[in-house]
């Protein structure tokens, strides 16, 4: 049985995301099942599949007015790096860095899914995000400026000390 199970939970309300997280979660369980002859090939499933599943969050973020910069955007670069890091690895022989990046995996991404992608669901949803065509129902609610941090109620964006200093 695998470690992390696809939940009601773990969605998001946005279609397009919680497909990709579906599946980002039945390749998950496809990497830990796998015996050491399938593993490379199903890691490396999950490596396409998260570059394109970040990818179109990143899409998803830059059209909504996200600056490249922000903390979500940076998080992904972080696991992807670390995916691949763990892919040449097992493709020198190594396989142990790849079971124990899938057990971490199981923990991170229901915290991830959480975290940032839910306050990017709520930011899509305010502004009528459509993934599917790039259309935004709501231009007024966009935000004036990019936003710099990861957009949930919590980060405090990178212009907080000045806009402190100015209210004072």
């Amino acid at each position: 049985m695998p470690t992390l199970n696809w939940c009601d939970d773990l969605a998001l309300g946005i279609a397009e995301m919680d497909t990709t997280h579906q599946e980002f979660v039945a390749l998950l369980a496809a990497v830990e099942a796998a015996d050491d002859a399938a593993l490379l090939p199903a890691w490396q499933a999950l490596v396409d599949h998260t570059q394109v599943h970040f990818d179109n969050e990143d899409r998803y973020m830059l059209a909504t007015r996200f600056a490249a910069t922000n903390c979500h955007t940076t998080h992904h670069q972080m696991v992807l790096d670390v995916l691949r890091q763990g892919l040449a690895m097992g493709q020198a022989g190594d396989l142990a860095p790849i079971r124990q990046m899938t057990r971490e995996l199981a923990t991170w991404f229901p915290q991830h899914a959480d975290s940032m992608d839910a306050a990017l669901a709520m930011h899509l949803q305010r502004v009528g995000f459509d993934p599917a065509t790039g259309t935004i129902a709501n231009a007024g609610a966009l935000p004036a400026e990019a936003l710099h941090g990861c957009g949930g109620a919590t980060c405090t964006p990178h212009d907080a000390p000045e806009r402190e200093a100015a209210a004072a």
